[in-house]
């Protein structure tokens, strides 16, 4: 049975308190069938949003490799993880529409930032400055450990793999996964939230995202954790990959946030 736990209010307040609500280690798998039922409901939009993001992806491997910086592709796809709240939000209001058994057409998922558009950019922008300082970080990395001439992308993964790579898988998985867990913290339900509670602003989200995550936090590592070797899968299937598991991840989110914030009637 979940337990109801209070959470700390932002100084804007909202209509209705927030609670939250405990979650076990058996939650996140139960997020991921979740979303994979909204997925097979709603199977065109969802796909669409993963083969959208899937082309962008391959658009800035190929962008990258052409302006020699392809070594830029790993620490970019791995910081897609970052951002990946704010290019869901079309999925959240479709999981949203279907728990409520209402009407869901394309229109819908890309007009769901109206719900609170103000709010939910400030945290995109949030995320993007997350991004901005993931992307500086691994190139400061890369810089340290092989100077002007880092590996191109033909080379990358065998380099980084070689004993020469490891210092810097090393440095990369500490410095990059103290970011990555402070972003996800921060953030794991603070756009749902906002989609389902329109009057609730951007740091009372922030907030209660990071209030829950502390009050869970071995479920909620343990997501955090599925959240990665999905993407990392998707990645390495040449980012095709990611048109299943971008939306999965989505709609998954969405019932992460229903089980972990007390719903209102």
């Amino acid at each position: 049975m979940h337990s109801v736990i209070d959470t700390p209010q932002a100084a804007a307040p909202v209509t209705a308190p927030i609670r939250l609500r405990a979650v076990t280690l058996d939650h996140p798998w139960h997020w991921l069938a979740a979303g994979w039922l909204d997925m097979c409901f709603e199977p065109r939009i969802s796909y669409f949003y993963g083969a959208v993001f899937t082309g962008i992806g391959l658009v800035l491997w190929l962008g990258l490799d052409a302006w020699g910086m392809a070594w830029l592709v790993l620490p970019l796809a791995l910081g897609f993880t970052l951002i990946g709240p704010a290019a869901a939000v079309g999925l959240y209001e479709v999981s949203r529409r279907l728990e409520r058994g209402e009407d869901i057409r394309l229109h819908h998922a890309l007009t769901a930032h109206r719900r609170n558009g103000g709010q939910i950019a400030l945290v995109g922008l949030f995320l993007l400055v997350a991004l901005m300082a993931w992307v500086r970080l691994a190139m400061l990395e890369f810089m340290l450990f092989f100077g002007s001439s880092p590996p191109s992308l033909d080379h990358l993964l065998s380099t980084v793999l070689s004993g020469e790579g490891v210092p810097l898988l090393l440095v990369g998985a500490v410095s990059g996964g103290a970011l990555g867990l402070a972003v996800f913290a921060m953030t794991a339900i603070a756009i749902p939230l906002l989609i389902d509670r329109p009057e609730c602003d951007a740091m009372t989200a922030l907030l209660t995202s990071l209030e829950a995550v502390r009050r869970n936090l071995r479920p909620m590592l343990l997501w955090a954790g599925l959240i990665g070797f999905f993407t990392l899968v998707g990645i390495g299937l040449f980012f095709v990959g990611l048109v299943v598991m971008l939306p999965l991840l989505g709609h998954a989110s969405w019932h992460a946030y229903g089980d972990l914030v007390e719903r209102r009637p």
